[in-house]
């Protein structure tokens, strides 16, 4: 049997991306049982509506996952990023997210997700060649 050809193009790949996304969560949810994926994105914003800084990541059985963090370089150490992921982090809560992930590369703020209470899983060398990759998670206190 001779199979069609690959193709492989540069770029955006976004309708693929939310294709192949929606294949996995499919067959993840069969699998797990649980159908309560929801992404999640928050920003800050000046009067000009620029975004200063911003979160995103989704829930998913009882976890959450922070996919991106950013705050715009002259607003860093303010105070924005903690803020930024506490909301994450009750957003997460009030789903009933009972741990909270994500990785942040070596030349980035592992130290900041260490302050934030996030505690090092795992690491993978030279990713990219001459850093490390740093897998964070921590675990979520309910609402009291």
């Amino acid at each position: 049997m001779t199979l069609p050809p690959i193709d492989v193009w540069p770029g955006d790949c976004a309708q693929l991306d939310a294709l192949l996304a929606e294949r996995i969560y499919q067959f993840n949810s069969r699998a797990t049982g649980y159908f309560d994926a929801q992404s999640f994105g928050a920003t800050q914003r000046d009067a000009a509506g620029n975004v200063l800084a911003g979160i995103s990541g989704f829930t998913w059985g009882g976890c959450c996952f922070v996919s991106h963090l950013w705050v715009a370089e002259e607003h860093r150490g303010k105070g924005l990023g903690a803020a930024l992921l506490n909301v994450f982090e009750r957003n997460a809560i009030d789903k009933g997210c009972r741990i909270a992930l994500l990785s942040s590369h070596s030349f980035q703020s592992p130290g900041f997700y260490q302050r934030m209470g996030y505690a090092p899983q795992a690491t993978i060398d030279d990713y990219p060649v001459g850093h490390t990759d740093v897998f964070f998670a921590k675990r979520l206190s309910p609402a009291a």
